[in-house]
């Protein structure tokens, strides 16, 4: 192997773990069986698909174009990062009392424009197509420093990555409520309100650490 094609597979490799590990769909199944609790598994079916088709898409446009568009409306990462932790975090606190989450609205005839509801957000993004995913992706961009190979190299794995956190959220969701009964999910979605909470806040403080640094690094001579 030349060493051309070498750095490509190394790339490519780094690409991968680094992006497995961010999106962490075995971290995420069980969050996303609680968001979907109520849903049929037809309809836990159709939100995952559409959640993972709208992840891809938005992680797909970053790499294009993430840092000429954020620069163009001059938002950066760290913006995001709060944003997201702040809509997280409003998403986690009914979790915590048993109720349903507002984005996920009633379950009568409304059911298909809440599902989609639910397939942005909160599951499309931020907790698949995150901050972390998104600030990755920049940096993987940056990385492959305009090489077109290396592009295309970057946009297989994400595909794949996707693909399989389809797999593990799919597979999945079916697996675990058959481990688990009723009470005990009902128990589980109180317990991962608090874990998201936690999350939330977490991509809040990292957005402020990251903010402050990058001032700190602006402000040296």
């Amino acid at each position: 192997m030349n060493p051309l094609m070498a750095g490509d597979v190394r790339f490519g490799l780094v690409a991968f773990t680094t992006l497995i590990v961010v999106v962490d769909p075995f971290g995420l199944l069980p969050t996303y069986l609680a968001l979907t609790e109520r849903h049929s598994p037809a309809q836990r079916r159709d939100v995952l698909r559409r959640a993972i088709v709208y992840g891809l898409l938005i992680t797909l446009f970053f790499l294009v174009a993430g840092h000429a568009a954020l620069a163009y409306l001059g938002v950066t990462v760290h913006a995001f990062a709060i944003s997201g932790g702040i809509l997280l975090f409003a998403t986690a606190v009914p979790m915590l009392f048993g109720q349903r989450p507002a984005t996920q609205g009633a379950e009568t005839s409304e059911a298909r424009g809440t599902d989609a509801d639910i397939a942005i957000f909160p599951i499309a993004i931020p907790l698949l197509a995150g901050p972390g995913t998104i600030t990755s992706v920049l940096l993987l961009a940056a990385r492959a420093n305009g090489d077109w190979a290396r592009w295309v190299i970057l946009a297989i794995v994400i595909a794949v990555v996707f693909l399989l956190a389809w797999l593990v959220l799919d597979r999945g969701s079916e697996w675990l409520p058959r481990k688990l009964g009723t009470s005990d999910i009902h128990v589980v979605t109180r317990v991962l309100g608090i874990l998201l909470a936690a999350l939330a806040v977490q991509f809040v403080l990292n957005g402020i650490a990251g903010y402050v640094h990058s001032l700190q690094g602006a402000n040296l001579p």
